[in-house]
């Protein structure tokens, strides 16, 4: 049989290449890992949401073919998550359940422009009609209960408002109006609806507004106040004494307290007047919700996108104006060029 004699010599240089090769190839691996390393390799990190985020529910409300929507101006949420919405179109007050079921709608012909919204502590309704210059107290099905201020009259005294914003309603029915836009002033009546007080007025100084837009009360019997145009929130005592001022964080448009006492306010981020602005942040922007302790320790952002004004998508909203919570944690805004309520649910519930 043939066979093919190797010299002792090529097995020598066998060897010696392949010790060479692996020398090559860990030296090759070594500086691809060192390379690596020094562009900043990115590990596997944990994909998990450690901050809290909402998404929209689309199918939130089931809004009644007949049933119109406007300016969505105020919102309010009831011991037993009845969502109460107030536009500016008829019927005025709608409430829906927060699964987006229609209940009732009521106030045709009460209403000359509305505000704000808020429910006392039996369950009645409060409006502001900036229009009238009227606060108004009704029923859970709108019956008129009883009314402040002077139909149609604007002013400023003890029976008169001039474009009242907001009212906070105490757990024993004393209430507190801010009025508003033609004045700058809070006002305090007993659960009668007997004048007690009154106290602020146009300015930019400690305890001063402009344009007092909004108003809640804690568990604490605390007053925060939206001074819009002053770009900060301030915070009072029942017999007008500030307590705090909460500045340069945004320009506050609504406030909403929940039972836990979380202060949500909503508007846009701090912005300078610009020389065509009657008020600030008209238009805004960008649009925020923020979530502070009664200490003014902000908490929690989240910042929605701002849509065309008269064409916003579903998501989207325009001159955020109303934010209200439900006990799930849920929150509902309402917007004024958007003309739509929406619902927008933690991720994960």
């Amino acid at each position: 049989m043939w066979q093919t004699r190797v010299s002792p010599g090529f097995w020598g240089k066998w060897c010696w290449v392949c010790w060479a090769v692996g020398v090559w190839a860990c030296a090759t691996a070594l500086l691809a890992a060192e390379l690596l390393a020094a562009e900043g390799a990115t590990p596997a990190h944990p994909r998990v949401n450690m901050a809290i985020c909402y998404e929209l529910d689309p199918r939130w409300p089931e809004r009644p073919a007949d049933v119109q929507w406007g300016d969505m101006s105020g919102i309010a949420v009831s011991d037993k998550d009845e969502i109460y919405l107030f536009t500016r179109a008829n019927p005025p007050i709608q409430v829906y359940d927060r699964h987006g079921k229609f209940l009732r709608a009521f106030g045709q012909g009460l209403i000359g422009s509305a505000h704000y919204i808020r429910l006392d502590a039996q369950g009645n309704v409060w409006v502001a009609d900036v229009k009238d210059h009227v606060v108004l107290q009704l029923t859970p099905e709108g019956k008129l209960l009883r009314t402040l201020g002077t139909r149609g009259e604007p002013g400023c005294d003890q029976t008169h408002f001039d474009k009242p914003t907001d009212m906070a309603i105490t757990p024993d029915g004393q209430v507190f109006v801010a009025d508003g836009y033609g004045n700058s002033r809070i006002v305090h009546f007993d659960k009668q609806g007997k004048f007690v007080k009154q106290w602020g007025k146009l300015g930019i100084g400690p305890g001063e507004f402009s344009l007092p837009h909004s108003i809640a009360i804690d568990s604490q019997g605390r007053l925060y106040v939206c001074d819009r145009n002053n770009a900060r929130v301030q915070v009072f005592d029942q017999q007008g004494k500030l307590l705090d001022e909460w500045r340069n964080l945004l320009v506050p448009w609504g406030v909403w307290v929940t039972k836990n006492d979380e202060i949500w306010v909503c508007g846009s981020s701090p912005m300078a007047w610009r020389q065509t602005d009657e008020l600030l942040s008209c238009p805004p922007k960008d649009q925020v919700l923020m979530k502070f302790s009664p200490a003014g320790k902000l908490l929690q952002l989240w910042t929605l996108p701002y849509g065309k004004e008269g064409d916003t998508r579903p998501g989207e909203v325009s001159w955020l104006h109303a934010v209200a919570v439900d006990s799930q944690g849920c929150l509902y805004v309402g917007d004024i060029k958007g003309q739509k309520a929406q619902k927008l649910v933690p991720l994960g519930k």
